[in-house]
């Protein structure tokens, strides 16, 4: 597998690996007991990985997930949203503006996915020259 493909593949662990702890964060009162387990084993297996320090950037991205998620939630927001079937209708009040999420969950997705081509155009294990004295 080429380092390429293998970087790539550590920063979407690393961020479903986030996402999943973030998911049992927020479900912690219902079902994230449960969850739980999925992240910490996919933490031991990213962990104990070559190299797995260079996909880390993926759980800075993974916070990206959850705001997406409430930008789908609130998408007839902001304000009221009013829904009529045959048996009747029901209104949504305080929804939140889904542009400012989808803005801010982007940003924090370009985010990780920068810092990792960052750290990605560096060499891991070279030495920087020492400056002269």
């Amino acid at each position: 597998m080429t380092s390429n493909r293998r970087d790539w593949l550590l920063f979407t662990g690393w961020l479903l690996t986030g996402a999943c702890y973030l998911l049992a964060l927020i479900t912690v009162l219902s079902i994230g007991i449960f969850i739980l387990p999925i992240p910490v084993a996919g933490t031991v297996a990213l962990a104990t990985r070559r190299d797995a320090q260079r996909g880390l950037p993926g759980l800075i991205s993974s916070a990206s997930l959850p705001l997406f998620l409430l930008t789908y939630l609130n998408r007839h927001g902001p304000g009221t949203y009013c829904a009529t079937s045959v048996n009747g209708s029901t209104c949504t009040e305080g929804l939140l503006n889904p542009w400012l999420l989808l803005a801010v969950g982007l940003l924090v997705l370009i985010a990780g996915a920068a810092l990792f081509l960052k750290i990605r155009r560096r060499p891991m294990n070279s030495t920087a020259p020492r400056p002269s004295e």
